[in-house]
């Protein structure tokens, strides 16, 4: 059966959506944070050496990052659900917007987050870091006018690795502008599947 290391408040929900979505059976090992540093506990270096989360374990094999994540339980459980087929148009988008989120659109949320604990040391960095967030946001915004998901009509591993994106945007309040991109991540936390995976990983507060 497959396994997910799952860390509170982190990237790994993304992961507990996922099996929601797909009905599959698998088991959690809760890792807790830190509650002072907000750190991952030394154990998930047991599993990964950067002690980072998801990382799930399958088949004898340790898997981790995000998309790696997807793109693995969608080839070996998803029977044709969750992406387009492979060779189409809408796969290229699907593959392109599957890494954006991790590969454009976390790192000036994650730049801001650690600026800010510099306090004034940090604060000539804040308007280039909140005009990469604001181009990301904006291009997200747009993309996602006039469209229920991402890509297609029905939802993908790309909706499922990019809602991460919008919550930590709104934790920081940083989606007021984007009408759009509200009403699209309150749909995706409406799915029956995003609340079971809520139910199965436990509170789940990023920013708190």
């Amino acid at each position: 059966m497959i396994t997910l290391h799952h860390l509170n408040n982190s990237r790994s929900q993304r992961i507990l959506w996922l099996f929601e979505e797909l009905g599959l059976d698998y088991d959690i090992v809760k890792h807790q944070r830190d509650s002072v540093t907000r750190l991952a506990p030394d154990a998930l270096k047991a599993i990964h050496p950067l002690g980072k989360s998801p990382v799930i374990v399958d088949k004898g094999r340790t898997i981790f990052e995000s998309g790696a994540i997807i793109d693995y339980v969608i080839d070996q459980y998803g029977a044709g659900r969750l992406r387009p087929a492979a060779g189409t148009s809408d796969f290229i988008d699907y593959q392109q917007w599957l890494h954006f989120a991790e590969g454009s659109a976390m790192l000036p949320l994650l730049m801001a987050m650690y600026v800010s604990r510099l306090g004034e040391a940090g604060a000539p960095l804040h308007p280039r870091i909140g005009s990469q967030i604001a181009d990301h946001l904006s291009f997200m915004e747009g993309h996602l006018q006039g469209r229920d998901f991402i890509i297609g009509s029905d939802l993908t591993g790309a909706d499922i690795n990019n809602v991460f994106v919008l919550e930590a945007a709104a934790s920081g309040g940083r989606l007021a502008d984007y009408p759009t991109l509200t009403a699209y991540l309150a749909r995706m936390q409406g799915r029956d599947a995003y609340k079971r995976g809520l139910e199965r990983g436990g509170v789940y507060a990023l920013g708190a």
